[in-house]
């Protein structure tokens, strides 16, 4: 007993200097606000986040785990943006959907957050100035591309300044303590075909029902008698939910993409990606020669995705994600020439290339 009194006051010690320590750093960082006040700059800034995550974890000798020091980091810098100026954070509701636990993994959950009921309303609220900032999903591993969000760059002029690339798990919340007991499901349509297979083998014949989002089928769960919702483990500590089984989606690496908008342009790191679209002329091997530029360049492009423009019947709009920043030489050069063959085309940014968290 007594070694181990020794150790624990060991730890308190330690303890007591990692507050010294945060709070002297935190004295720096008002400093810093007050001068990016005066100079009427920006107050969150990615890149930097980016390169302290990055210092930090590739420092790292251990034991403490990577994962772990990034998690408290990333909280850490969240306060730290709240101190110089609340950040506002605008995504698809109600709290606890998926699109809300990515914009919390990014943000950290000093910044304060503004959930609405559609995309639409995230794109209106960056513009309006309600947010900052707004996180909307664009693709999953297993469902692909979420229309909406693309359409919504046709007639918007914010910019992508992230990305969030969120490992995804379903669970299946209830009041209920037994699936048996279960007579309807809700979950937003992405949901419910993420896990298909699994309610057809487990809950055949019980109704599947759409709702505007996952938090939404958990709220309407915690109302209704012998109702289910497939939704986040978070959803489930905030609808007072039970966790009935876990991890029920079809497919072991679900993955979920996210962006973040905004009325700014990233700086350079180094490690980016370039988001363009466009259309093109209606001519034998035009989209050839929109892409030939990039291959000659060697650059890689990650995503590409075409539309109905709803503007002229067979007309298509052209989304393309491609490595690098506008600012990179190459990348400059290729983007540019796609005007000679388009009808159409509009940078949507260049932005930091996320990893999966």
């Amino acid at each position: 007993m007594k070694e181990l009194d020794r150790l624990r006051k060991n730890i308190d010690a330690i303890d007591d200097e990692i507050l010294t320590l945060l709070n002297r750093r935190s004295e720096f960082v008002i400093e810093i606000g007050n001068i990016k006040r005066t100079q009427k700059t920006t107050f969150y800034k990615p890149d930097r986040e980016r390169q302290i995550l990055e210092r930090l974890t590739g420092q790292n000798k251990g034991p403490f785990p990577n994962d772990a020091l990034k998690s408290i980091y990333r909280e850490i810098l969240s306060a730290s943006v709240s101190l110089e100026e609340p950040l506002k954070v605008t995504c698809l509701g109600p709290l606890a959907t998926f699109t809300h636990l990515a914009a919390l993994r990014h943000f950290g959950s000093s910044a304060s957050f503004l959930p609405v009921d559609s995309i639409k309303k995230v794109f209106e609220n960056v513009e309006t100035g309600k947010a900052e900032y707004g996180v909307v999903p664009i693709e999953n591993s297993n469902e692909g591309v979420v229309s909406y969000t693309l359409d919504m760059f046709m007639d918007s002029d914010l910019q992508v300044v992230a990305e969030i690339i969120l490992e995804v798990s379903h669970n299946l919340l209830s009041k209920q303590t037994a699936i048996g007991k279960i007579k309807k499901i809700y979950s937003h349509p992405q949901a419910l075909a993420q896990c298909r297979g699994w309610l057809e083998s487990n809950m055949p014949g019980v109704p599947a029902r759409e709702a505007t989002s996952t938090a939404k089928a958990a709220e309407l769960a915690a109302r209704e008698k012998d109702t289910a919702a497939i939704a986040s483990e978070i959803a489930a500590r905030i609808y007072d939910l039970d966790i009935l089984e876990r991890n029920i989606q079809d497919s072991r690496r679900n993955i979920t993409r996210f962006l973040v908008i905004s009325k700014e342009f990233p700086q350079r790191t180094g490690n980016d990606k370039t988001s363009v679209m466009f259309s093109i002329k209606h001519k034998p091997g035009a989209l050839y020669e929109v892409l030939l530029p990039f291959k000659r360049a060697k650059i890689n492009l990650t995503k590409i995705e075409s539309r109905p423009s709803k503007r002229k019947a067979w007309e298509y709009i052209f989304f393309v994600d491609m490595e690098g920043h506008i600012e990179d030489k190459k990348v400059k050069k290729a983007v540019d020439s796609l005007k000679e063959n388009c009808l159409y085309l509009k940078l949507l940014g260049s932005y930091p290339q996320g990893r999966i968290q």
